[in-house]
Formats: structure tokens, sequence, C-alpha cells
């Protein structure tokens, strides 16, 4: 059985993809989740939800990815945080995945990446399982009919969770594997039933391909003024910084949730849909997100739930913490429907410092930006993990080293480029402690951080008194109307100030650490704000 939402002239087996069973071709919602249901892949949820289970793969399996090493690609690739393929190597993966996937059934859709169809890209998705030829619908943007008739795949990607890959035999390091081949546009994933390895080839992608066009790749949220895109911000941020939720304000229109351009057009989603965390997940909190969890079609990720009501239990983590829900944009009633706004008038950058050090919000120079972009830190808490006694520092480079396959330097670049040039207002957020370290300190109030992105988006930020600080040099409000004074100066907020002031040196010592590798790549006017 085959469908026909396809150009008739560019089916697999004018690819080289023959001898399968039976192709879908670009089934819509309904038939996928019909689809992944009658497979045995899924259950049905309230409201039509689609229940579903990624077995042994609850996140991402960075240490199997890798990128075929070329002509192409050698001078192009970060390489330290890019592990290489030799292109016979993946020309053997190909031709063993291919044969094992003959007589075996498969999902296909063909869609695009990016909003802004200037820096837009055709991806064909192929997929063993329905549940994920549905996610993969969502997460990218759906071509109308018209553009899906003429439809020719820029990159296509297999996704085969039965096939496993032979270390020996294919120059990989387990059975699991994600090779990326530039040359031949073809992404190749076996051995993992966890979606969002789809999502994120595609992002990756993105990162090697816009910036050549002068086009800055992000994995930020971003939204927009209601009424005004041209009043647009974004969100970037580790996870557990608020990223989500923060740019989740029902008083502006949602652009997207992860993955945005900066083009000299402006802002452009990448995606179609949200791939959102439920854990501890709310409707006081987060009623948009809470009330997708009950709509027809979205699938719930490795979630417990109850088998005889399909009660959704968003505290129990024993399958895992990474609980998600996937969905299309539109779900979000104050979704942008073209995925389109102006030039950022405000960057926001999101930490969580679990040191209780760093101020609850600080103004940045551009230069300071692409410093703090640079490290990407935020912290992990005593007792999220084994052995941890005292909080840990996390410097994610970007914002999101897994996914960036040039040297980190070159987005840094772009982004202070792009904000010297549209004159946009970058902040520092810390969602993080106050009053002490984790374990001794509070968590920031989130109605103190919503109070000051409030006053930051809407310009009143600016016309406050700032002190510059004594300890990393950014700009800081003295005092802001609505909030307690004390939290602005967090030196003040610990019981002992000298204890305050060996932990604030000893971040400091670990930017100063971090940063060195960077030192070499970097103009003089970024080391210059460089602490420690």
């Amino acid at each position: 059985m085959t469908t026909d939402r396809v150009n008739p002239k560019f089916r697999l087996e004018d690819q080289g993809i023959s001898n399968l069973g039976n192709v879908h071709y670009n089934l819509m919602q309904a038939a996928l989740v019909e689809a992944a249901v009658s497979r045995g892949e899924g259950e049905l949820g309230q409201g039509g939800t689609l229940l579903v289970s990624t077995g042994e793969f609850t996140g991402r399996s960075p240490k199997d990815k890798f990128t075929v090493r070329t002509e192409t690609t050698k001078d192009q690739i970060w390489w330290e945080n890019n592990a290489a393929m030799d292109p016979s190597s993946f020309d053997q993966l190909y031709e063993d995945m291919l044969a094992h996937m003959e007589g075996r059934d498969y999902f296909v859709q063909d869609l695009y990446a990016g909003a802004d169809h200037a820096h837009s890209i055709n991806v064909r998705v192929v997929n063993e399982l329905a549940w994920h030829n549905l996610f993969i619908r969502y997460m990218l943007r759906r071509p109308d009919q018209d553009d899906l008739a003429g439809f020719v795949a820029d990159y296509t990607i297999i996704n085969c969770p039965s096939f496993k890959a032979d270390p020996e035999r294919h120059g990989c390091n387990s059975e699991t594997v994600i090779a990326v081949n530039i040359d031949r546009k073809l992404i190749l994933i076996g051995n993992t039933e966890y979606a969002g390895e789809n999502k994120k080839s595609v992002f990756g992608l993105m990162n090697y391909l816009l910036p050549e066009k002068g086009v800055m790749p992000m994995h930020c949220s971003a939204n927009h003024a209601n009424g005004n895109p041209v009043d647009s911000a974004i969100f970037f941020g580790l996870s557990g910084t608020g990223k989500t939720t923060l740019s989740a304000d029902p008083n502006r229109t949602l652009l997207g949730d992860d993955e945005h351009g900066w083009s000299d057009k402006g802002t452009f989603n990448f995606e179609g849909g949200c791939y959102a965390k439920t854990i501890n997940l709310s409707p006081e909190a987060e009623p948009e997100i809470f009330a997708t969890c009950s709509m027809f079609g979205t699938v719930i990720e490795n979630m417990v739930y109850d088998e005889d009501t399909r009660e959704l239990d968003y505290q129990d983590t024993s399958l895992t913490e990474n609980m998600r829900c996937a969905y299309p944009l539109e779900y979000i009633p104050n979704a942008s429907q073209i995925g389109l706004a102006g030039h950022p008038k405000n960057v926001v950058m999101l930490t969580c410092d679990a040191f209780g050090v760093m101020p609850p919000i600080a103004r940045l120079t551009p230069e300071q930006a692409m410093y703090h972009f640079l490290l990407g830190f935020t912290a992990k808490m005593a007792g999220t993990e084994r052995g941890l006694t005292e909080p840990q520092p996390v410097f994610s480079t970007c914002f999101g080293a897994p996914f960036m396959p040039r040297r980190p330097e070159v987005y840094g670049k772009l982004l202070r480029e792009k904000i010297t040039q549209h004159g946009s207002t970058c902040w520092l957020v810390n969602s993080g402690w106050t009053g002490g370290a984790y374990g001794t300190g509070a968590r920031m109030p989130i109605k103190a951080t919503r109070a000051l992105l409030t006053a930051a988006l809407d310009g009143s930020l600016s016309d406050v008194e700032f002190r510059k600080d004594a300890n990393f040099g950014f700009d800081v409000p003295v005092s802001v109307p609505g909030v307690a004074e004390v939290l602005l100066n967090p030196r003040r907020t610990w019981d002992n100030p000298e204890a305050y002031d060996a932990q604030a040196a000893k971040l400091v010592q670990m930017f100063a650490d971090n940063f060195e590798q960077y030192l070499p790549y970097i103009d003089d006017d970024v080391k210059a704000v460089a602490v420690g």
C-alpha cells in the first residue's frame, strides 16, 4: 500500500531505496495515530493523545553521533566536538541499513525546516515507526498541497530503530549510530527509539549551513509583542533555566520554543511544533502546555499513566525525568501562524546559578554577550546526581554544544555582529539561587524574575539606575519597581558577606578556566571583558 501525497517523480525508488514493504507517503495526523496504535507502537490516551515509550533510550545518544569527514567538511567541522566517520564506513553502514530495510514497512514525510523560505531546506524523513513520523511531522514545517506536489528533498533522514550497527564494520562506538554525511545529504539513525534524534539532526544541519549565509542559527525560544512582530525577543538557556516557561508569556505571541534563525530580515522559527518537558507540569504554572497533553494526536513520551483511566502522572519519574510531549504549534493559542518576526529588540540569556552569586538580571554589552554566549553557563545542584555534594558548573558553549558542528566562535561572532548591527539589548537573567548556594539559599522568586523580564522587554528597565558589578563587570540595576531591592545585590542577600565573596571568587575562576580555550580564536575586545 502506498499513498499518493508525494511527487510521483520522487519516490524512494528514485533514491535507490527499493524492495521495501508498504511505503506510506505523507500520511496526516489521524492516519499516523491510527497506524501507530494498530501496529502496537503506542496507546490512545485521554483526548486522543498518543502514549509511547522510547525503551532503552530516553534521551539523545551524543557519543554515538558522527559526521563524515570529507574534503568538503574537513576544515569546516569542530572536530573536538564532533566525532568523525570515514566515508567508506558510512557507505558500508548505508548499504547494510538498506539491506536490513528490505520487506519492511516505512513512513515518509516530506517537510521543510525554516519559516523564512530564503533560508529553508527541504527534508525527507523515512521512519520505521509511525509515531516517529507523526513526531517529525509536528517538529518540522508542513508544506501546503501545492508545494508538496513539486517537493524535492535537499536532505534525507533514514531512521531505523530495529537496525543495529557493527562498530568494527561501520566505524562507530556501539550498536547505536547517528551518522551525518553532508556530501551525500544523508543522515542515518539506527538502534534508538528516542524521537528527538530526528529533530536534532535537522537542527545540526541548519547550524552547519546557515553561518555561510550570514544567518545566525540559535538554540533558543522566541516571542514577540502581541500584534507587533517587530518587538521580538529571543531566550537562550540550557535545560532547567526556564527557557520554555519564561518565553511562554500569554501577553506575547510565541514564535517557537527551541530552534530559530536570525537573518538580515529578522527572526524565524525552524520548526512547526514544540517538544516540551512534562515533569511537574501543572495547569497553574504552564496552562497552555498542560492543555496540549489532552489534545488529539499530541505525542506523550515516556510518561507513567493509569492503565485504566489513562490519566498522566506528571510527578512520576520512574521511566525518566526527560518525559515530554510533542504537538503542533497551533495547539498553543498565542502561537505565531507564520513563524516570522523582526530583529530581536531584546536578547535574553538564562542561567541557573546554583552558587547563589549572580544577580537576577544584568545588562551586557555586545562583547559581554559574546563572552557569556561562548561560556553557556548554568549549574547542577547538589543531590541531583550520585556523589554530587555541592553545586557544579555546567558550560555548554552557545547554549547547545552538542548541536554545533562549527567552532563556537563562528556563532559567537555572528551573534555579536547581529546585536551590534540591530541595536539589540542583551540581558543575563539568573533563575537560580539567592541568599546562598543551593542547599542554603532559596530559589530566585519567579515573580521577581517575571517582573524583571517584563521591565526589560517593555523598555522600562533601561531607564533605571545601574551599577557596575565588581566580579563580572556587567551592569546591574540598583532598583526596579515591584522587585525587592535586596535581590538586585546578591551579596546583601547572604548572611555572611565574606562567604559570598569567597563563593564569587570561586565562580569567577571557573569562568576564567573555561574561557581559556577560546582565547586563541577571539578578538581583543572580547578578551578585555573576560573575567578572572
